[in-house]
């Protein structure tokens, strides 16, 4: 983590920190603490607790929406039973009663709690990598790249600890008789397929959540830059914490609402893929068609939107709790400036 460290300070992010003593003056973009900082940008620490806003942020979230996710599922899957949000809500009370809209929160709590911990913590550390691999300027002139490239490399982590509860949670969904709990649902992919059995949908899930991923980090850290600079009225070290939140939480919707579409043919593939055994990504597709892919996109639309607001606004409260820091978005470095200013002259002068 030393090395980490190091690396943090040589980014272009306008590190605060010259020394291990926080720099009092500078002001952070999203929530902010405040000077009295609990742990140093980089540290062991600050990655452990980026993790832990990871796993609240992801495993809070995605359960509380466990019954729109259910019917979104089913919709997917059974089209023809399921046509429609409020179709499906009233379907699956019927056939099952009130209690059925739960049903999966248990491995959606697990599984996207471990998927959490892989993301938000590892893309701190990739994006600090990157940044220094690039150089100063070329991080900052291509800074979309690397949130892109960041998201991606974490995402590939946590979709491998997600994919087994996401395996048993949508069998549980979309398959009657299956099982009715996460203790009736592991043990039976186990005995029935194997360990292979739970990380069959993992390509699929890997085609639906990097993207997801990319653009829920790349347009975040680009809407937070836009609406400090354009939208919010006041400069935004006079924000509250609470309203510093309320921008965190705007960003994120916005965000949410990119990630569902990019994202939403995968998803299909995905649920379509583990509620039929035996057979391949490739061939839930063509058995879907294109227009089958898109089923249920308003209820992810939905879901996502106000998912991946609350997500950033956890994770940013999370920082906010622990008193830990964050820099503001990017500037350009005084380097690409005297650049840029130089060639400007130069220009003139001919």
């Amino acid at each position: 983590m030393a090395n980490m460290t190091e690396l943090w300070r040589k980014n272009p992010f306008n590190n605060p920190f010259q020394s291990k003593e926080v720099n009092p003056s500078r002001n952070f973009a999203c929530a902010s603490a405040g000077g009295d900082y609990s742990c140093e940008f980089g540290s062991s620490k600050y990655y452990a607790l980026c993790a832990f806003g990871g796993i609240l942020s992801c495993g809070l979230t995605h359960t509380a929406v466990v019954p729109l996710d259910l019917v979104k599922c089913r919709m997917q899957v059974d089209p023809a039973k399921y046509n429609g949000i409020i179709q499906g809500f009233r379907v699956s009370v019927k056939d099952d009663g009130f209690r059925s809209l739960a049903k999966g929160w248990a491995p959606t709590f697990l599984g996207y709690s471990m998927q959490g911990l892989f993301k938000f913590g590892f893309y701190e550390v990739f994006k600090i990598m990157y940044s220094n691999a690039l150089g100063e300027e070329y991080s900052y002139m291509y800074r979309t790249s690397l949130y892109l490239a960041a998201s991606a490399s974490a995402e590939f982590f946590a979709d491998i600890a997600l994919a087994p509860m996401e395996a048993v949670k949508v069998r549980l969904q979309t398959q009657p008789g299956f099982g009715k709990t996460l203790r009736e649902g592991f043990p039976k992919i186990l005995k029935d397929e194997g360990v292979a059995g739970f990380y069959k949908g993992l390509v699929p899930l890997w085609m639906r959540q990097i993207p997801y991923t990319m653009m829920k980090f790349a347009a975040f850290e680009r809407t937070v830059e836009f609406l400090y600079k354009y939208v919010v009225p006041v400069p935004r070290d006079t924000l509250t914490k609470d309203k510093q939140l309320v921008v965190t939480f705007t960003a994120g919707y916005i965000a949410g609402v990119f990630c569902a579409v990019v994202s939403h043919p995968a998803d299909s593939v995905v649920s379509k893929l583990n509620s039929n055994k035996g057979s391949t990504a490739l061939q839930i597709a063509k058995m879907l068609g294109w227009k089958g892919m898109w089923k249920g996109l308003v209820a992810r639309i939905l879901m996502v939107g106000t998912l991946t607001g609350l997500q950033w606004f956890i994770y940013d409260s999370v920082k906010v709790y622990f008193r830990m820091p964050r820099p503001p978005p990017p500037e350009m470095p005084e380097s690409l400036k005297r650049k840029l200013a130089e060639k400007e002259a130069a220009s003139s002068a001919h």
